[in-house]
């Protein structure tokens, strides 16, 4: 297919070398799209249908038999070979059942090691003297050792995640999932599938995955391309609201982080914005030719309380006001005989005394200049916050010493949200057709706005777990976040049964739930690991780091990729220590190989992350590490699930009283 593409002579049918620019990008990307990936077969799976598809289940009519791949592969003469994961033919591979086998004689799944096919294992989904079992392909695929970034699961789905995965385009889910239930697989793989389902739509108003940090998206970037999308975005909410160059340069304390963060902050800057209006207090007079049109200042405020009422965008009403102007005074125009046109509207409208008046009633407004001035005077702040923040919030806010200029502000990243905020209340921000919200629970109530204007006009889909939320504004309700969204009404799926950590793991994590997010499910595993969790306490401090190298030592005799996750003013000693030890040692982000494993990991990056075993340096230290005690058992509670196979916690310090119960 590859090698057909490339052969494409597009000489004789493109009509100018801009169509052939154009036309040859579009076979570039087609051409990368079916690049060979190392070790990823094209196919995974067989149905054998008992009857053809569509086709009505007459006695005698042949069934007919379908390959399942990631891909769509076709012979030289175009008929199907392998049928995309994505098609409708497909679904029974995932969601048929015993129970309801969905006229499917046999399922049929492959297992392959490094490439080669290797074992294959068949269900008579419509024999009733066969009995239902658990497949081994399947939990030796969701077992296998991880090395280099995230892969897809595009073998594995599940029934519940199916249903997830093929949702449609209209309609916004939100998808709350404890650790290794598979959420953001299920997120990218929706991706995947709404770009399959609706391509040209898609194609015309774009894709957006949104991660937490630029190590988790690193971790996650290859998942799509190897579903052949390569046209899908990645940012995360930094990214978005980086506007005009500006950069965050400085942190604000958690107490001042929660206010800006807050939802409140939207009406205060809508206040700010507006009050820019100026009710004119003077007749306008416009001299063209050798006549002269007076409007009346009663005239002209009737046209700005108009614009006023219509709640459009500030910048909107104000490219607006000339063109309302310049109508009052051709209406004159008319009573007095004259018969002006458009363009005569049009000249009007760029009058210099109507546009000194518009600069006068409705000046522009620099988005960054708004929220220095906010947060730089303590006079204009309080006048647009009575009412909505109570004084202490506002003295919060305020710069102790505040900067001149844009600048050489010192922004942190919740200004740039403001900012944000405030340049969309000036000019609306465009929409894409689907965002994917991957740690959603991490986000304030004003970056949840910042990604909900990026989709006023589409669909998203929001994938987080409450547990985790280890920001201080972290989200308390689904219900709640939505609403920040834009998108209350948007279907939330629970996801509960876990396939990444071990039942013995995750019911060790889940003793702190009760004192996380009370009231939350536990993560039910379906993998049983004897032997997967090792506590081991340490007698002396001194000996904290040399018993953690030791145990990372232990974990590098099993195959796969080592995590060592500790509190993050641990990680220059254990850096150190690990280099002197002659262990060498990845960041987050960085590609594990065959030959270098070990991955170093500050217990705030951790999120999102996994790893096959996974050495734990001192609980208490990640716990005393964040603001108060709740969000550190939070993180706790994540750096606890990041182990596909092994967890070893080594400590000093005594264990938090929520997990030692």
């Amino acid at each position: 297919m590859r090698a057909d593409v490339e052969s494409l002579d597009i000489r004789d049918v493109t009509a100018n070398w801009v169509n052939a620019i154009v036309l040859q990008a579009q076979i570039d990307d087609r051409i990368k799209a079916l690049a060979d990936l190392a070790h990823t077969p094209l196919f995974f799976g067989r149905l054998d249908y008992l009857h053809a598809p569509g086709a009505e289940a007459a006695e005698g009519a042949e069934g007919e038999q379908f390959y399942i791949g990631r891909r769509h592969v076709h012979d030289a003469d175009g008929d199907p070979m392998v049928i995309d994961w994505r098609a409708p033919v497909s679904q029974p591979f995932y969601r048929a059942s015993k129970a309801d086998p969905q006229d499917i004689g046999l399922r049929r799944r492959f297992g392959y090691t490094g490439g080669e096919l290797t074992a294959y294992e068949d269900e008579h989904l419509s024999d009733p003297a066969e009995a239902a079992a658990v497949s081994k392909l399947l939990q030796q695929e969701i077992e296998r050792p991880r090395v280099g970034p995230m892969r897809d699961i595009v073998a594995t789905i599940q029934p519940e995640q199916d249903e997830i995965v093929r949702s449609g385009l209209s309609g916004s889910v939100c998808v709350q999932g404890g650790p290794g239930t598979g959420k953001t697989a299920v997120g990218l793989h929706r991706v995947a599938y709404l770009l399959y389902a609706h391509r040209e739509r898609l194609a015309r108003t774009g894709t957006l995955v949104i991660g937490p940090n630029r190590s988790f998206l690193h971790y996650i970037e290859q998942v799509l391309p190897a579903l052949g999308e390569l046209e899908v975005k990645q940012a995360t909410v930094d990214d978005l609201v980086a506007r005009g160059g500006l950069e965050v340069r400085a942190a604000d304390a958690a107490e001042t982080a929660v206010v800006k963060g807050d939802a409140r902050m939207a009406e205060v800057l809508h206040r700010a914005v507006r009050s820019h209006v100026t009710l004119p207090t003077e007749a306008l007079m416009v001299v063209r030719g050798s006549r002269r049109w007076r409007i009346p200042a009663y005239e002209l405020t009737e046209i700005v309380e108009e614009l006023q009422n219509r709640d459009i965008r500030y910048g909107a009403a104000r490219e607006a006001l000339p063109q309302r102007i310049a109508h009052a005074v051709l209406v004159r125009m008319e009573q007095a005989g004259e018969a002006p046109d458009d363009r005569v509207q049009d000249a009007v409208a760029r009058n210099a005394a109507v546009k000194a008046a518009v600069k006068e009633i409705w000046p522009a407004v620099e988005p960054a200049k708004l929220v220095l001035r906010l947060l730089a005077d303590p006079e204009f702040l309080a006048e647009h916050a009575e009412g909505v923040l109570s004084a202490d919030e506002q003295k919060l806010l305020l710069w102790p010493k505040p900067f001149r200029s844009v600048k050489s502000a010192k922004w942190s990243p919740a200004d740039l949200v403001l900012i944000d905020e405030a340049a969309d209340l000036v000019e609306r921000t465009p929409s894409l057709g689907h965002v994917v919200l991957d740690e959603a629970q991490d986000l304030s109530p004003m970056q949840y706005r910042a990604v909900g204007r990026r989709c006023t006009t589409g669909s998203a889909t929001v994938l987080g777990d409450l547990a985790q939320g280890t920001t201080p504004w972290a989200t308390r309700s689904w219900s709640e976040a939505l609403g920040h969204l834009g998108k209350p009404e948007a279907v939330l799926e629970e996801l509960t049964a876990g396939f990444r950590v071990p039942r013995e793991v995750i019911a060790y994590a889940s003793r702190l739930l009760p004192a996380i997010s009370p009231g939350l499910a536990a993560v039910s595993s379906v993998r049983e690991t004897p032997g997967s969790l090792l506590v081991e306490p340490v007698a002396e401090a001194a000996e904290l780091t040399e018993a953690v190298l030791t145990a990372c030592r232990n974990s590098l005799g099993h195959e796969g990729s080592i995590g060592l996750i500790a509190a993050d003013a641990r990680i220059p000693v254990l850096a150190e220590a690990l280099l002197a030890s002659g262990l060498p040692y990845l960041s987050p982000g960085e590609e594990t190989t065959a030959e270098s494993r070990l991955t170093l990991v500050p217990a705030s990056l951790a999120k999102g992350l996994e790893y096959d075993y996974v050495v734990l340096d001192e609980p208490a230290a990640i716990v005393d590490g964040e603001p108060d005690e709740r969000t550190g058992l939070r993180r706790l509670y994540v750096c606890l699930t990041r182990a596909v196979s092994g967890l070893t916690a080594v400590h000093s310090a005594a264990l938090p009283e929520a997990l030692a119960g």
